[in-house]
């Protein structure tokens, strides 16, 4: 008998070569049709698999992220297997799942395929997925699968099993298909009843340029046909909501091949969109006792050897800038915390001084490959809300207590209301990932623990997504279309104040190190504008929106009306314009629509005449009549109950 502790704390005994789908089917016949993967002792397996010792064991559904990896893993195996038998002759490379479906890498030789083939390759996923195979794992000799795929002339796969230890090389087979595999597959392709190949693009072979590209095939799968019809309308409406799409209609931003890939210019209203942000944030950091600093773009290579940054980002960043001094190089700054840690470095501290809160919007290049950027949120130059507080142990917990009541005090007065967080953690079987010693990465990570506890987040722990540097706090935010997006992040870090020989003066008259923390609660500029955007769909927060209001005159003759309205509402400290075209008024309102301008006042005979306004909301509501007082009372009261003080 084996002792199975399920995730509610129960234990349960069962016969050795019990299956996670005897279980389930032991706890309730509902959880058996609908179990479609499972995790024994923290390692992925089938819900067939037979189980022959002790261990924790979790059953996972299509509501679990975990099954629908394994859905979606196992559905591009039927994919692979149509583009098989649909293109004979193409070669397999590798298909995993990814936040939202699945791809695979095919190199289709002699073959095209274009968006008009997709009907073709999602009838035969069905006609496949219908038949309802089985999928089976079995392992393999290295001689017999480097054989199986040397008969196939798949030089991709060769390469991976090349790399791989006899006795870890294991396929899996359904239908008459088999493909290299470590696991996770749901029971059989029957349980897929919905397909939608979304995309092709080009792909170079493990990412690197020097390799031959392939063709990457997206798509993505569901249980049901219902499922995948509310999918494709929540990705019509985010097109509608595309970053890229509103900037341009909003007059926010732009690219410039003559400047250079990933590397945006801030039009006349984007820059005012983005002093306001970072105004609010200086407000609210001044009133948390940050104080400003500015740093060059640039530092000598040898900052960023110290900092661990070079080795770590080196092949990531622009290559060094050469001087005419012999020997002397520059790099465009991938990071902030090396200059602020010089900073601090420029004069003695006692501890009666600390903590230092150094704060800056410093902007970092990073090359990024350019089939990878994508608007603004991958770029190769961004502009970081960072900081930096050097404290001492016992300040710790205060700090970052502190620091998560900035980040959600911003979440708040942006609507961000929907998010989660997740402490990430160093990966103890790559030590090789990090710098410092283990003493401090166990009081780091013990340090975030305790502060997330008390301050009552749920939190989940990410094993091996810890910066290079320390453990972090990560800020996991739902947008308006359920999508999560990662903004602010906290770190503590005991390393580099030791790279750095940081120190300050005990009440022991002592030197001591003092610990840093990092923290950002936009992340950088550039792609917090992007999810803002995306998530309001352009219609931001009134106090943050570029232009708050638009005078639409019925006519010339009112335009010394439409100035007087104008003025009244500048001395209010509201934003606004005058539209005084020689154009319809359906027009001018329409035109405020698309700029998604919040409110709309038109003004005529009967406003100026009785010294009033007419209003009407972005969206078509009209607020009737009114006189400026009331609506310029109206409009503060509404930013006042979004824009609390920071406390």
């Amino acid at each position: 008998m084996i002792s199975i502790t399920l995730p509610d704390g129960s234990v349960k005994q069962y016969e050795q070569d019990v299956s996670p789908y005897d279980v389930a089917r032991d706890i309730s016949e509902g959880l058996a049709r609908n179990v479609i993967s499972a995790q024994y002792n923290d390692k992925t397996v089938e819900i067939s698999s037979k189980l022959e010792e002790d261990g924790n064991l979790v059953l996972f559904t299509w509501n679990n992220p975990e099954g629908k990896k394994a859905f979606w893993h196992s559905s591009s195996h039927i994919l692979a297997q149509a583009l098989e038998e649909l293109y004979p002759g193409v070669k397999l490379t590798i298909g995993p799942a990814i936040d939202n479906g699945f791809y695979y890498d095919v190199d289709f030789g002699d073959h095209s395929v274009s968006d008009k083939d997709f009907k073709t390759i999602e009838d035969k996923m069905l006609a496949i997925a219908r038949e309802k195979h089985d999928f089976k794992m079995r392992s393999v000799s290295k001689a017999d699968a480097l054989s199986f795929y040397e008969d196939q002339n798949n030089q991709y796969k060769v390469e991976l099993i090349e790399n791989l230890e006899d006795g870890d090389i294991t396929f899996c087979d359904h239908s008459t298909f088999t493909d290299l595999c470590r696991g996770g597959h749901i029971p059989n392709t029957g349980i897929v009843k919905a397909v939608k190949i979304l995309s092709i693009a080009g792909a170079y072979w493990r990412g690197d340029e020097n390799n031959p590209q392939l063709t990457r095939v997206y798509g993505i799968s569901f249980p049901k046909q219902k499922d995948l019809k509310e999918y494709l309308e929540l990705l019509e409406e985010a097109k509608k909501r595309d970053h890229r799409k509103l900037g341009k209609q909003l007059e926010l931003f732009t690219f410039s091949q003559k400047v250079g890939q990933g590397l945006p210019l801030w039009l006349p209203k984007g820059t005012a969109l983005r002093n306001r942000l970072e105004s609010f944030l200086k407000h609210a950091q001044q009133k948390a006792g940050y104080e400003m600093v500015i740093t060059p773009h640039i530092g000598q290579k040898e900052l960023y050897i110290t900092s661990g940054h070079y080795a770590k980002y080196g092949e990531d960043s622009f290559q060094p800038i050469h001087t005419p001094k012999e020997d002397e190089e520059f790099l465009l700054k991938p990071m902030n915390c090396p200059h602020h840690c010089e900073i601090y470095n420029s004069r003695p501290w006692s501890y009666k001084e600390l903590p230092k809160r150094f704060a800056e919007f410093g902007t970092v290049y990073r090359y990024e490959q350019s089939g990878e950027l994508h608007g603004l949120t991958r770029v190769r130059g961004f502009t970081q809300d960072d900081a930096h507080i050097f404290c001492t142990s016992d300040q710790l917990d205060a700090e970052f207590k502190n620091v998560i009541d900035l980040v959600l005090y911003v979440f708040g007065s942006l609507g961000f209301e929907n998010f989660s967080t997740q402490v990430s953690v160093r990966d103890p079987e790559n030590p090789e990932k990090y710098i410092g010693d283990a003493a401090n990465w166990d009081k780091a990570e013990k340090a975030i623990l305790n502060a997330a506890s008390d301050k009552g987040l749920d939190y989940v722990i990410e094993t091996g997504e810890a910066a290079f540097y320390g453990p972090k706090l990560d800020f996991m935010v739902k947008d308006a279309l359920g999508r999560q997006w990662q903004l602010g992040t906290i770190q503590v870090d005991y390393n580099l104040p030791e790279r750095f020989d940081l120190t300050y003066k005990g009440s022991d008259n002592e030197l001591h190190r003092p610990v840093m923390i990092h923290r950002a609660p936009f992340g950088s500029m550039e792609r917090f504008v992007a999810i803002l955007l995306e998530h309001t769909a352009g219609n931001f927060p009134l106090w943050l929106t570029p232009e708050q209001v638009i005078i639409l005159t019925i006519s010339e003759k009112y335009e010394k009306y439409a100035q007087k309205v104008l003025n009244l509402l500048e001395n209010a400290e509201i934003r606004g314009l005058i539209d005084d075209r020689n154009e319809t008024m359906g027009k001018k309102i329409r035109d405020a629509e698309m700029r998604k301008i919040p409110y709309m006042i038109v003004v005529g005979e009967n406003e100026e005449k009785d010294n009033k306004i007419s209003v009407r909301q972005h969206g078509g509501e009209n607020l009737g009549t009114i006189n400026v007082n009331d609506f310029t009372n109206l409009v503060n009261a509404e930013i006042s109950k979004t824009l609390k003080e920071f406390k």
